[in-house]
């Protein structure tokens, strides 16, 4: 349907805790066509609603070739660490190193009620809590370490954000 522009920071939807997605309208199938489509370009791993403007917990993913969605995810599962760069279509130009549960396993449903799963290790495991972050109003500099948010926060400051 359409390619959406991404919100950045400071853009207060992006600081909001998103809604459930209680009913699925038209709009609803709209917001995720757009979501799929926004997502599908390279080095776009996943993408949240609110990243577009839309504070509804919803969110959709492209790893290793592999495009989807998923409405109203609840992370149920993490374990292990990983700590690699970290980047954000909302944060542009910034990569940090950040620390993540290598693993993670994401329920929520899908535009028929399904229940869906996802789950994975490494950059999948990064992207589902990356998301689900965004979705409960967090971007990925609040868990770096303090001097570095910090540095971070400067480098956002001088790029004019």
């Amino acid at each position: 349907m359409a390619i959406r522009d991404i919100r950045v920071v400071p853009d207060p939807v992006l600081r909001t805790p998103c809604d459930p997605v209680r009913d699925i309208t038209p709009a609803v199938r709209r917001l995720v066509q757009d979501l799929i489509d926004t997502v599908d370009d390279p080095g776009r791993a996943g993408l949240s609603a609110n990243q577009i403007g839309v504070s509804l917990r919803a969110f959709s993913f492209n790893i290793e070739g592999k495009v989807g969605y998923v409405l109203n995810p609840v992370i149920e599962e993490v374990s292990g660490e990983q700590t690699g760069d970290e980047g954000c279509l909302s944060l542009p130009g910034l990569w940090y190193e950040t620390r993540r549960s290598d693993y993670a396993r994401v329920r929520g449903t899908d535009l028929d009620g399904k229940e869906v799963v996802l789950e994975g290790s490494g950059l999948m495991g990064r992207m589902l809590q990356h998301e689900c972050d965004h979705l409960d109003g967090h971007v990925y500099i609040d868990r770096l370490e303090k001097d570095v948010r910090r540095k971070a926060l400067r480098q956002l400051r001088s790029q004019g954000l």
